[in-house]
């Protein structure tokens, strides 16, 4: 017994010098003196966990099991047996405790079996921010198996078709057409980027007499994410409000429009989004109003899923139609969407669409319909850079958006872990040397900007999520 002690205590001593696998052991156990004949006196089972106490245990991904899932604020961790964790997030303006509600289903399973617990979870997911549980735990996955395999997401995705992906910056309608103006310039010839996007709402022309009819019943028609009231008018759907523009109102909105195009010339791509809760006939309005200027689109017109009015605006303007970021799933909607030719680029946000592979999917089959996509984004680097690894794997992306340009601590709540920076002058460097995701939390930053907003602490233990109590099953 003295004996098997001995060897036991040589082999740890050897293994606490670091190894890589069996040969980096027998290599290290013979330069340290270890005669590998000893070996023989002790017990299989004590030879193997001894030999194999150190090794990295993500390189043996048919082995991971999924032991814990935690939160801070709307980013998840999702642990493992081994030395190797995936990050995710739900998507902004949602709830953590959509993605915790989760954990239970996805305990003890293997995470690069990422299409199968998505199809376990994904009925728990819904449009909108009620996608995002479901999203954040496919994010995770997909973070989780590259590091497993060493390899990048994008790469698990079946490659890239680019190494750089192109941004666009949402410039907010801070005050008015002067601000918008000058926030733009600054996102030209500050940050770099090559793409905007200002939010143009109705409220920039309502104060005048004679341009909004019906607006003061809605309280100035400004609060359409005033959700409050149900009965109120950020719960009202665009074609019940009777919020209509005078000839006036569509005149005021393009000169706020000619304004920003005499900043931006012609060669950079400027969309729109945020118009309010009008109509279809006012859509059409208000979209012949702006052609001239070739904005690269007009986003949310209408709730997306009333496919003929969407239609009804598509036929009736030049300036593409754009809508998407709040639909879950290809088959529960982006495939009525593109099937019913009533868009002309579709939008999705990959923290409600489905993650990573259904985007990808999502882009494919609108590829096929000769469709392009952009991509919404409003949320922390984590799920940016989910965003960046699908952009890269599809071909008929264009731009993806970058929410946070102006926020100085945004990008240092990570870490990136391959030689290029995150972001360089509005283009996202794809990572060609990381796995996973290519990134690691500054607990720092994330803890003091982001998790103590939801009143959580980093990665709390979440023991009252393990226990599963229902049969989850939706046929007989």
């Amino acid at each position: 017994m003295i004996k098997k002690e001995k060897t036991l205590e040589q082999l740890e001593t050897v293994q606490g010098a670091g190894t890589t696998g069996r040969r980096g052991f027998l290599k290290k156990a013979a330069l340290g003196g270890v005669a590998l004949g000893s070996m023989m006196h002790a017990s299989i089972e004590d030879t193997v966990a001894c030999a194999t106490q150190q090794v990295k245990r993500a390189s043996s991904p048919s082995e991971l099991k999924i032991t814990d899932l935690r939160c801070a604020g709307r980013i998840i961790k999702i642990y493992t047996n081994q030395d190797v964790y995936g990050l995710g997030e739900v998507r902004d303006g949602g709830d953590p405790r959509y993605a915790l509600f989760l954990k239970s289903r996805i305990l003890g399973l293997n995470p690069c079996n990422v299409e199968m617990i998505f199809k376990i979870i994904r009925q728990f997911g819904y449009h909108g921010r009620q996608g995002g549980g479901v999203c954040a735990v496919e994010m995770a996955l997909w973070d989780l198996c590259g590091k497993a395999y060493g390899v990048p997401a994008w790469q698990l995705l079946g490659g890239r078709y680019r190494d750089k992906v192109r941004l666009y910056a949402d410039t907010p309608d801070r005050g008015g057409a002067d601000e918008i103006a000058t926030a733009i310039k600054h996102r030209m010839e500050v940050q770099g980027f090559t793409w905007l996007k200002m939010d143009l709402g109705i409220h920039l022309v309502s104060d005048p007499e004679k341009n909004i009819v019906n607006n003061k019943f809605w309280d100035g028609a400004k609060g359409q994410y005033d959700m409050r009231e149900y009965t109120g008018y950020g719960w009202t759907e665009h074609p019940f409000t009777q919020v209509q523009l005078t000839e006036k109102a569509c005149e005021d909105m393009a000169a706020v429009v000619e304004k920003i195009r005499k900043v931006t010339g012609y060669e950079i791509p400027l969309a729109s989004d945020h118009f309010g809760h009008f109509d279809v006939n006012n859509s059409i309005r208000l979209g012949r109003a702006l052609e001239k200027y070739r904005l690269a689109w007009l986003e949310d017109m209408t709730p997306w899923y009333y496919f003929d009015q969407l239609k009804s605006i598509k036929d009736a303007i030049e300036t593409p139609l754009c809508t998407g970021e709040d639909i879950y799933g290809l088959k529960s909607g982006f495939k009525e969407l593109i099937d019913a030719r009533c868009i002309d680029i579709i939008h999705p946000d990959l923290a409600t669409s489905g993650g990573l592979l259904e985007t990808k999917r999502i882009g494919d089959y609108a590829q096929e319909a000769g469709i392009a996509m952009a991509m919404h984004m409003a949320g922390t680097p984590v799920c940016f850079m989910a965003n960046v690894h699908c952009a890269a794997a599809t071909e008929n992306f264009l731009a993806l958006e970058h929410h946070d340009p102006d926020t100085p601590w945004w990008e240092s709540m990570v870490k990136t872990t391959g030689k290029q920076p995150m972001i360089t002058k509005g283009f996202a460097n794809v990572p060609l040397d990381s796995p996973g995701l290519g990134i690691e939390l500054n607990d720092e930053v994330v803890k003091e900007r982001h998790a103590q907003r939801y009143g959580g602490g980093m990665f709390e233990p979440t023991p009252e999520w393990d226990e599963k109590r229902s049969h989850d099953r939706i046929w007989s």
